[in-house]
């Protein structure tokens, strides 16, 4: 509970204390954090509309302020300092109008950039970040599933392996990067640079080796990532999509059907992996954390290549399946490694799995292995 009048900084501070992911301020309802998946409003009385419109006053700029007045929108982050003198926390807001009056969305992004240990990712993706020096990654799934906690691992460690030149175009920044054998630049919409138009027309005169794009939204996005990966850079983006398929409809649709071909066969050449991922509950008496990561990877390979040319983005599971030895996995087959590892209960699996017959397929042949290994060690 927090008593007295709602202060926003004291908000902010017992997200830590909470282990909450995100918080929300609405008019007439009291603020109320997600913790472990759940919304959870605190003991107090409903926000007021005056309280609305102000609580975050003192954690933003006269420039933010106008922005927001001006457009109803504004995402940016937010730094608060831990009194204790250790990295505090950032927080990646989005306050928005709605019935003439503020709500917003904040979300906890911890100060420390985190290792694929720490976020419970399998081994491929640093195995990509090693096998790769040019061509497009992407990290894609849905709002809130870790694709920038992920990506701040992957930069990093570039960061921590290679003299490179990084320069990343974020909305807004979340992780700020400590140049270790590398040099960074990173770039802010709405503050450094207009937007990401913008800031894309000039990245590739910054001699960069490695760009990171925050999030790629539209054609001139796309476009730009893919001729960015295809002059020798090394590019890592975000996409808003729910599974590897489902990248190649969603870059596609913000071109018309005349130069779908051409997109593809530039995909074809420069695409060299898509990591999917959504955020499902973990057993935290092992994992030590509330959620994990369930992933679908994707490598480029000559036949991938040829598939995605030719259009047959179908029979692109099946090059998955059969390639586990690579690194490559389909959710339906990592849900039941994570069940086998203990990470995450038969339950969970069957309900966030997309395949529940194949999930269930997958978890019987290994319960029948485990039963002639007991009846042989018994014997």
């Amino acid at each position: 509970m927090i008593r007295g009048a709602l202060n926003i900084k004291k908000l902010l501070s017992a997200m830590r204390r909470l282990d909450a992911s995100d918080l929300h301020i609405k008019v007439g309802i009291p603020p109320t954090y997600r913790i472990g998946g759940e919304l959870r409003p605190i003991e107090a009385d409903p926000v007021s509309e005056h309280e609305a419109d102000h609580l975050l006053d003192p954690i933003l700029s006269e420039v933010q302020k106008k922005k927001y007045e001006e457009s109803g929108d504004l995402d940016f982050a937010w730094h608060l300092e831990d009194p204790d003198g250790g990295p505090g926390d950032r927080f990646r807001i989005n306050m928005l109008r709605s019935g003439n009056h503020t709500h917003a969305a904040i979300r906890r992004v911890k100060a420390e950039i985190p290792s694929y240990a720490e976020l419970h990712l399998p081994k491929v993706y640093s195995k990509i970040v090693h096998r790769e020096r040019d061509g497009l990654v992407l990290i894609v799934g849905v709002t809130g599933s870790g694709k920038s906690s992920t990506l701040a691992a992957m930069i990093d460690e570039i960061n921590a392996s290679r003299a490179v030149n990084i320069i990343t175009i974020e909305d807004p920044v979340e992780y700020r990067f400590v140049p270790k054998q590398s040099i960074i630049s990173q770039r802010e919409i709405g503050i450094d640079v207009t937007d990401f138009h913008e800031a894309l027309r000039h990245v590739v005169r910054q001699d960069p080796d490695v760009i990171f794009i925050g999030e790629m939204r539209d054609q001139e996005t796309v476009l730009s990532a893919i001729q960015a990966a295809e002059t020798g850079h090394l590019v890592f983006a975000t996409l808003h999509t729910s599974d590897t398929m489902g990248a190649f409809g969603r870059m596609l649709e913000f071109f018309p059907q005349d130069e779908r071909t051409f997109v593809r066969n530039s995909l074809a050449g420069t695409l060299k992996a898509i990591c999917a991922q959504r955020l499902v509950p973990a057993n935290e008496e092992v994992t030590g954390t509330k959620v994990v990561p369930a992933v679908e990877v994707l490598l480029s390979s000559p036949t991938v290549r040829e598939l995605i040319r030719d259009e047959r983005d179908s029979d692109l599971p099946s090059v998955i399946a059969s390639s586990k030895e690579d690194g490559m996995c389909l959710f339906t087959h990592y849900f039941a490694e994570l069940v086998n590892k203990e990470w995450i209960t038969m339950q969970t699996a069957k309900e966030y799995a997309p395949n529940k017959d194949m999930l269930s397929s997958i978890l019987k042949g290994v319960e029948v292995k485990a039963g002639n290994l007991v009846g042989r060690i018994k014997g």
